[in-house]
């Protein structure tokens, strides 16, 4: 059996997975979750993840983002010690940070997929837009923990590629609709 590999994320109605938290994050609508009336609820999801979770998939850019700030995080605390991956072609060890658990760096989809044929649970790809692309064009994703928000961005990284490229069917396994607008779709990949 392999490992199930799970992209999880804020997303616009129009795709965007680009600056959810702040404008700092260098989109022009950044902090569009942020903006958001906040309902507890709609957020349930990411508390559901950390139970499933066994260990996080990063690409290059938002492992430099998070670790320093997941790290130190008590609202991250949970994954602190869990395994990491970052997958990257050009990172070097003396980049990694230390305190964060393992680490290991994996150079190529064809690491990961060598990766999900290992033992062991869900792995976790928070933010990560280009490799969530690049995993799903070689269809190694299996399933996808979105939360929609109510926001056309158009500009911004989007998650899924718009390459043509054979068909990939999901199935629903979970959905809820909150007050704020926010929808929960929880969909597996279908092989």
């Amino acid at each position: 059996m392999t490992r199930q590999l799970v992209y999880t994320g804020f997303i616009s109605l129009d795709g965007v997975v680009d600056s959810p938290g702040s404008e700092a994050e260098g989109h022009r609508s950044g902090g569009w979750v942020v903006d958001t009336e906040l309902v507890p609820e709609a957020f349930a999801l990411k508390g559901e993840e950390l139970a499933d979770t066994t260990a996080l998939m990063f690409g290059r850019r938002s492992y430099e983002a998070f670790a320093p700030i997941w790290r130190d995080s008590e609202d991250h605390v949970d994954y602190r010690d869990l395994p990491k991956y970052v997958v990257s072609a050009g990172l070097s060890e003396d980049a990694l940070i230390d305190g964060w658990g393992p680490i290991t760096i994996l150079r190529s989809t064809d690491d990961v997929a060598k990766l999900k044929e290992s033992e062991g649970g869900a792995i976790y790809i928070h933010g990560s837009a280009e490799l969530a692309r690049n995993l799903s064009d070689a269809a190694l994703i299996d399933r996808y923990n979105l939360l929609v928000f109510p926001v056309l961005l158009g500009a911004g990284k989007h998650l899924f590629s718009r390459a043509d490229r054979a068909k990939q069917t999901l199935e629903l396994r979970d959905s809820a609709t909150y007050s704020n607008g926010v929808t929960k779709l929880v969909y597996d990949v279908v092989r």
